[in-house]
């Protein structure tokens, strides 16, 4: 062969492996409203940067035929790139070969891509997009599902990991996604279930959808395995982007600065009268959330599920920051089985990439009721003390409102090594409510008194303004100041400031066991 020659073949190469499945099966993808592997790819990196690995490997099972159908690339496309100018890696299974299905060698190029991500620090996305164990090759398979499930293991809290479902995920398949730090969505095109319809038909005798058992809307409203929803798939690849742009490439790095032009000392009005006076009645914390971060952005995670705590990324001062908040707009923003997990999982995640931790506070406690108990609200809502008490994160907390009762230690209180806890006027810590304390602990006066509204109004007044406000607290040293609404904007970006150098170490020991 001359040069050329061997320049014309390995054009050929490129083409024949670029052509995937076929043109038929890509206008196929097309046609479902969907991309290719490549197609995406090339959407969320920046333009021209992509480099592909493996790119001609292919198959090696001899059963049912298979020496006859090969396909170079195997059915997942993988190499890296950058986003916003900073490295990535990525890969995207390509369902016009063999339905995306999972081969022995398709998982060697996704084990080779963890190894290189891990190895250098650099975020990994996996576009998801399988049928699931491709059947003609058995248990090489399922091992190729176990060894990339245990690299995104040994990856989690080293390097940030994304997966995106972007069409069928399902059977074992879903844990590798389970693993990674967040996942994504496309309305009516993916789906995520360990047994499909049809199984769980044969089984339970119930009858239900592929959308209604495992689609984004599921997902992301009632099970809370799914982070984002989009409509679809540009969108969601453009939220990967907007995602990363908040996180560091490895849990040694520190998070983006992105220089504001909005000033620290900005005071919103709104925040002096966002909180009504009357206790009783809700606000919506996202509002104080927004006044007070850089150019009011907020990037809220897992907004549909769990909506009585709020978490997502913003900046203070340039700076990346992990939010969390009570939600008084929902369930007057108790905590429950849902909130505390979602809560320690975001908690944990922020402290294993260097992101301060802010705590908006407005908690009345955990939410009462058989349904919780029975579900183990004792064991959940550990988790999210445990988390809080874990991180070395600069925590930063502001009560708004009110901190009662265990809540109250539980949403990074002084007492789990909060750094800096600030508190409004308006705040109320205490071990319950004025009524309920008043009700417990005057409750022979109660039974004595000739007048008994009277009283019960005289006693919960003296209560309010004993043990119902900030300054018990802050007498103690647990409160670090009592601030204004519209001085907080200011108030956490010198802490930031402040702690930005913070070292703290946990014990030496190989793990907690978290109340799993």
């Amino acid at each position: 062969m001359t040069l050329e020659e061997k320049k014309q073949f390995l054009h050929k190469k490129h083409e024949e492996a670029e052509l995937a499945g076929g043109s038929q099966r890509i206008a196929q993808q097309h046609e479902r409203g969907k991309m290719t592997a490549r197609e995406r790819i090339q959407f969320l990196l920046d333009e021209g940067t992509f480099v592909e690995l493996d790119k001609f490997v292919s198959h090696r099972c001899t059963d049912f035929g298979m020496e006859e159908k090969k396909y170079l690339g195997d059915g997942v496309v993988t190499g890296y790139g950058t986003i916003s100018g900073r490295h990535v890696y990525v890969y995207g299974q390509d369902f016009t070969v063999f339905g995306g299905s999972l081969s022995a060698t398709q998982s060697l190029k996704i084990c080779k891509l963890l190894d290189l991500a891990t190895k250098n620090g650099k975020p990994v996305v996996g576009l998801n997009d399988s049928g699931g164990a491709r059947i003609q090759e058995g248990v090489e398979s399922l091992a190729g599902y176990g060894e990339i499930f245990w690299r995104n293991t040994m990856a989690s809290g080293v390097v940030p990991q994304i997966s995106a479902i972007m069409g069928p995920c399902a059977g074992g398949a879903v844990y590798s996604p389970a693993i990674t730090d967040f996942i994504f969505m496309v309305k009516k095109t993916s789906y995520m279930f360990v047994t499909g319809p049809d199984v769980i038909k044969t089984v339970t005798h119930e009858d239900v959808t592929m959308e209604e058992l495992g689609g984004a809307a599921s997902h992301s409203s009632r099970s809370g395995v799914c982070h984002f929803a989009s409509d679809d798939e540009k969108s969601c690849l453009l939220l990967i982007r907007e995602l990363l742009s908040y996180l560091p490439s490895n849990n040694l790095d520190d998070p983006p600065f992105v220089p504001t032009s909005d000033p620290v000392s900005r005071k919103d009005p709104k925040l002096l009268t966002l909180i009504p006076d009357n206790s009783k009645l809700a606000y919506d914390m996202s509002e104080l959330i927004q006044a007070v971060v850089d150019d009011s952005y907020f990037f809220e995670v897992q907004q549909d599920y769990a909506q009585n705590i709020i978490i997502g990324f913003a900046r203070l001062g340039g700076r990346s920051v992990g939010i969390v908040a009570n939600q008084p707009k929902v369930l007057a923003g108790c905590l429950d089985i849902n909130a505390s997990v979602k809560g320690a999982r975001f908690v944990r995640f922020c402290d294993a990439f260097n992101i301060p931790i802010i705590t908006f506070v407005d908690v009345p406690g955990f939410l009462p009721g058989t349904e919780q108990e029975y579900g183990g609200i004792i064991k959940h809502g550990a988790k999210l003390l445990f988390a809080y008490s874990e991180a070395t994160v600069p925590k930063i907390t502001v009560i708004t409102r009110k901190a009662y009762g265990g809540a109250y230690d539980v949403m990074a209180s002084k007492h789990l090594r909060a750094d800096m806890n600030y508190a409004f006027p308006t705040s109320e810590i205490a071990v319950m409510g004025p009524e309920g304390a008043v009700a417990i602990v005057f409750r022979n006066e109660l039974q004595r008194a000739a007048n008994l509204e009277e009283e019960k109004r005289r006693l919960v007044q003296m209560y309010t303004e004993t043990f119902a406000t900030p300054y018990k607290a802050a007498e103690r040293g647990f409160i670090d100041e009592v601030i204004l609404p519209d001085e907080t904007r200011l108030r956490l970006v010198q802490a930031l400031e402040m702690l930005k150098g913070k070292r703290d170490h946990l014990p030496p020991k190989k793990h907690g066991n978290i109340p799993l």
